[in-house]
Parts: C-alpha cells; structure tokens; sequence
C-alpha cells in the first residue's frame, strides 16, 4: 500500500473518530444515535443529490429558464440529444448530429409536411452510417425548434432512414453558435 493511500485512511478515520467522539462523550442511546446518524446520511444524500443535477433543477426555479432564443436540450439516456422540431407545422422527435452533413427526413415526416420531394429531378448517393443510400433533395419551408426558427432549410429524404429524422451540420452552421456543457446541448438563435 502507498503512503498516500495510507494518509488517506487515517484522514478518512480522524473524520470519523470525532464525531463519534462526541456522541460517545454525550452518553446518548445507540438506537437514538444510529436514527440520527441516518437522517445526517439522508440530508446528505439529498444534497448531493441536489448538487449532481443542478443543471436539470435549474430550469425550474423561477426566472432560471433560458434566455430568449436559447434552446437547451439535456442530453438522453441513449447518449444523443433529442429535440422537438416543428417542420412546416408538424412536429417531430428529432436526432440532433453534428455528424450528419445534411438534415435527413424520414418519407413519413416529409410527407406529413407537405415537402415537395420532385423539387430536384435527380437523386444523390448519400453516405450514411449504414452505408450508401439515394436520396431526394427537398426544401424546408419553415424550421422550428423552441423560439429558433430558420426558412429555406435543405433537406435529404430516402426510404432507407426508416422513421429516423435527423437535424445536420447544415442547420447548426446557421444558428449563432451552439455548445454542450455538462450534458446540456445549447442552441443560440442566429442574429
């Protein structure tokens, strides 16, 4: 074993010799003891609790919501970020990657938004995760997610994407700026 290790233990072992120092000293009951040193173990459990998701709880205190034009999107328990989108008016769970080149629609959600899918008479290989796949050019009219909303978005749309709709580089590239920090993705508004 290290010194420091061994510094350690006998840290950690004067930190709890003198609290038990004094209740010993006190002559208080062990039942009374062991209920007051749970409720210490709860109320600290609750702050740490509190302290480890300030950035969630945060949200909910009164004038602590984002500022105007400012989305934030905690990051899901899959690793990704998640946004609620409206595309023409109807809205859709979407993939935010900044991996993706290009915004890409699933059929079901671009025809759901009325998106004219012969607006280019010829289609494109694409790239993707899965391999190459062809896909359709196609406009966004209106782009919204939260108070952030862009016109004239490009957009890919192929049968291969399944119902997986994806936000990419191309609408990242026009907001303002956009971050993560401590798990929270952040959208600025473009100017």
């Amino acid at each position: 074993m290290s010194t420091d290790r061994v510094m350690d233990f006998l840290y950690y072992g004067l930190i709890l010799l003198l609290p038990l120092s004094a209740l010993a000293a006190r002559r208080i009951p062990i039942g009374q003891t062991l209920r007051m040193a749970l409720m210490w173990v709860g109320i600290f459990g609750m702050a740490f609790l509190i302290v480890a998701q300030r950035d969630r709880l945060s949200s909910l205190l009164p004038g602590r919501g984002a500022p105007e034009g400012v989305v934030r999107i905690a990051v899901a328990e899959d690793g990704h970020f998640w946004a609620d989108v409206r595309i023409n008016g109807v809205q859709r769970r979407m993939l935010i990657d900044s991996g993706a080149t290009t915004t890409a629609l699933s059929q079901a959600t671009a025809k759901a938004a009325g998106l004219d899918l012969g607006e280019s008479p010829f289609a494109t290989m694409v790239e993707t995760a899965n391999g190459r796949v062809t896909a359709d050019h196609t406009t966004i009219r209106h782009l919204a997610i939260g108070p952030i909303e862009l016109n004239d978005v490009g957009a890919i749309v192929s049968p291969s994407f399944g119902n997986q709709d994806v936000i990419g580089m191309n609408v990242l590239r026009r907001l303002r700026s956009w971050r993560v920090e401590q798990g929270v993705l952040i959208l600025n508004e473009p100017n």
